[in-house]
């Protein structure tokens, strides 16, 4: 019954979400991955230092390409799911951590609703961190499984899926950190050695990155470097994954002063802070983008999971229920509107271009489309199969030239 109450807080939160298009990077991912997520492809992915650890995503958008095409709802459809898989794997994590077990139920319903994580959901290029996930905490409860019973045949899925979650996403790595902290502490310095296999691949990982350095455009584009301003990157966005909701539930945890409650407040404050260690070393930005606080999110829902639960207990199930729906009404409102709003005008402009090369029998002259030239190109490849014509961009246009049709966003 839990698993499917949550599924259905999953689609009330997103559903409304699924008929917004396919964003900008969409189109390119997809000519690309008709090439990298094909079984002829696998050794030219494997060569590219690049996104030889983004497999799984390849993968995933070839196989709905190959069946539906470029329709957005399949592939958002796709992303949902993977959302309701998060979503459970959220619960049997709190329900097996005995900190976390009495608001299991409340932390892993906000988790489903959470707006602040909304890219990763509604924005189908970020599958990457959906997919990791899924694969990373399925086996970080492998890993506490086989760590509970003492049982090393716990530990073979546990490797498959965390090698499965290391080429879905770089930033995997982080999860093993994140192991050792869901270990039960008379228990947590014994287990090291079991980590062993996990660590043996995420140094391979990790050696597939740096010896990559020179080649891949992650250490140019601002995605990581160790100039970066990591003091004010890290803090302002644990602040900004705290409000609004984190906030009151570790005023209300820290107000009980037990032990538990202390635990608690640092055990979440510690998950935040490990899983944002990846993506704290921006240069483009000092707020991290919110799809990349997918697993930061756990932490988030765990203490207000754990809030819940002991608001529950002291002003009883009313005033809980009460707490819930405020909690919903807000997510849901968020997603519902700004969010909605928000995506539908990223996805605007590769919508209007595709529109306009279903209607022409000749060259498009492109003034003013304000994304890089392969997303149009991409797009209309992509979208408008049937255009004969080209895309001709303004700042090479051949003087002789008369395009058919001119194509400038701003007009609009």
């Amino acid at each position: 019954m839990s698993y499917a109450v949550l599924a259905a807080l999953c689609l009330l939160a997103y559903g409304p979400t699924l008929t917004i298009p396919l964003l900008e990077d969409d189109y390119p991912n997809i000519v690309q991955a008709q090439s990298y997520g094909s079984w002829e492809g696998l050794e030219e992915l494997t060569a590219d230092s690049t996104f030889r650890l983004r497999a799984t995503s390849y993968w995933a958008m070839n196989g709905l390409w190959s069946r539906f095409g470029v329709e957005a709802l399949p592939f958002h459809l796709f992303s949902l799911a993977l959302h309701v898989i998060c979503t459970w794997l959220v619960y049997r994590l709190a329900r097996g951590w005995p900190l976390m077990r009495a608001g299991a139920l409340w932390a892993a319903g906000f988790f489903a609703l959470h707006e602040g994580h909304q890219e990763a959901v509604m924005w189908f290029s970020a599958i990457n961190e959906l997919l990791q996930f899924a694969f990373g905490v399925g086996a970080l409860l492998c890993w506490r499984w086989a760590l509970d019973r003492g049982e090393w045949k716990g530990h073979v899925p546990g490797v498959l899926l965390f090698a499965l979650a290391l080429i879905s996403k770089e930033s995997a790595v982080i999860l093993l950190p994140l192991f050792v902290l869901v270990a039960p502490a008379e228990k947590r310095w014994k287990s090291l050695p079991q980590l062993a296999p996990y660590a043996l691949l995420a140094a391979l990982a990790v050696a597939s990155v740096l010896l990559s350095r020179g080649e891949s455009f992650r250490f140019d584009d601002g995605s990581f470097s160790m100039a970066a301003p990591f003091w004010v990157t890290l803090p302002r966005s644990l602040f900004r994954l705290a409000w609004i909701w984190g906030i009151p539930a570790i005023a209300l945890l820290l107000w009980e002063r037990t032990v538990e409650s202390w635990k608690v407040v640092g055990l979440t404050a510690m998950w935040a802070v490990i899983a944002f260690l990846p993506y704290a070393f921006l240069t483009y930005s000092t707020a991290i983008p919110s799809r990349q606080t997918y697993l930061a999110s756990v932490g988030l829902a765990l203490l207000f999971g754990a809030a819940a639960a002991w608001f529950g207990e002291i002003r009883g199930e009313q005033a809980l229920h009460w707490l819930l729906a405020v909690a919903l009404l807000h997510n849901c409102g968020m997603l519902w509107g700004r969010k909605q709003g928000q995506f539908l005008d990223r996805a605007e402009p590769t919508t209007r271009i595709i529109a306009l090369a279903q209607q022409t029998h000749g060259d498009i002259w492109v003034r003013c489309f304000p994304r890089a030239p392969i997303v149009a190109d991409a797009a209309v490849a992509l979208g408008a199969p049937e255009f004969e014509g080209k895309l001709i961009w303004e700042q090479i246009l051949d003087p002789g030239a008369e395009p058919k049709a001119v194509f400038c966003f701003d007009d609009r």
